[in-house]
């Protein structure tokens, strides 16, 4: 029987240390891999290199960084040197982000998401393999890489919630990273998506890896981790690339519901995470598989100072 693969979703709390303890005992307990996110919190290559040289063969991906804010030549100078540095355990996660947080946080206009997204990759492909030359809308690049034997260049994943892009992934990367994606939205919306992008490609999904990020919490105190999830997905609630992808996937009251009393609702809550005993977070993984999820990806709910955390990772082990 073959053996099954998981991976974690471990953000730094606090304390980065904890963090990159919590690394080591995901590596000690066979999780395949550890990712990060990016977002407005540390930086996601930074804390992956820490994660690195605590371990010896755990993967490690960030989940995702925003393209905007960061030129494909530079992204790959930091992919590059973070797969050296590695060992080539490293994976590279990118996004396009949300408009709230690249214009009105950063100033960046969130323009083209699309044709954006697929030049930068043509041009962080060029430079991952040492030399960039394009000529495209959005970028003209003439660039190559300075150093005289090129590190291993890591696979490149996208993060997709539309079907568009979900497409788009299937079509010119490695994979994709999914967030908040229920398993019946993986199942009914994200695999068809990128499976007719792989057709673009001329492939199919053999080989495509599909990670998906699986909140949960085992606990004794489920009302507790529950009130600490719903306050976490609040902030998702107000993206509109969020509330397209959930009312998608059905949970349309729902978002009405979190409109009127700005409060997110128990039911929203449990379609895209698991709160309670072992036996409902591993029914929870075993979904994300059977709807076509290739990597789930254990995400404790908040942070490590959480007391449900390492006990979720814990137990979410053996699933």
């Amino acid at each position: 029987m073959a053996t099954l693969r998981r991976a974690a979703f471990l953000n730094p709390g606090r304390d980065l240390a904890t963090a990159v303890d919590l690394a080591r005992r995901a590596e000690a307990l066979g999780y395949e891999s550890a990712w990060v996110t990016h977002g407005a919190g540390r930086d996601s290559f930074l804390v992956l290199a820490a994660y690195g040289a605590a371990t010896t063969r755990l993967g490690l991906g960030n989940g995702v960084v925003p393209i905007y804010p960061r030129h494909p030549v530079a992204m790959a100078q930091a992919a590059l040197t973070l797969s050296e540095l590695t060992g080539g355990r490293f994976s590279l996660g990118i996004g396009v982000s949300h408009r709230a947080s690249m214009e009105a946080t950063l100033g960046l206009p969130l323009r083209e998401p699309l044709a954006v997204m697929r030049e930068y990759v043509a041009v962080l492909r060029g430079a991952l393999g040492g030399v960039a030359a394009f000529e495209g809308r959005h970028y003209r690049v003439n660039w190559s890489l300075a150093v005289p034997e090129r590190p291993p260049a890591p696979p490149v994943y996208l993060a997709a919630l539309s079907r568009k892009m979900l497409e788009l992934a299937g079509e010119i990367a490695d994979g994709a990273v999914l967030w908040l994606c229920s398993p019946a939205y993986v199942r009914d919306v994200a695999v068809p998506a990128l499976t007719r992008g792989r057709a673009r490609a001329g492939k199919t999904l053999s080989g495509f890896e599909i990670v998906a990020a699986v909140p949960m919490a085992v606990t004794d105190d489920a009302a507790g981790a529950l009130a600490a999830f719903r306050a976490e997905l609040t902030r998702y609630l107000a993206l509109p690339f969020y509330r397209a992808m959930l009312d998608a996937s059905g949970l349309g009251k729902e978002i009405a519901a979190f409109d009127r009393i700005k409060e997110v609702a128990e039911g929203l809550a449990a379609a895209v995470g698991a709160v309670g005993d072992a036996g409902a977070g591993r029914s929870f993984v075993r979904a994300y598989r059977e709807a076509g999820v290739t990597l789930p990806a254990i995400r404790p709910i908040t942070f490590p100072d959480a007391p449900w955390y390492r006990r979720t990772l814990e137990e979410a082990s053996g699933w």
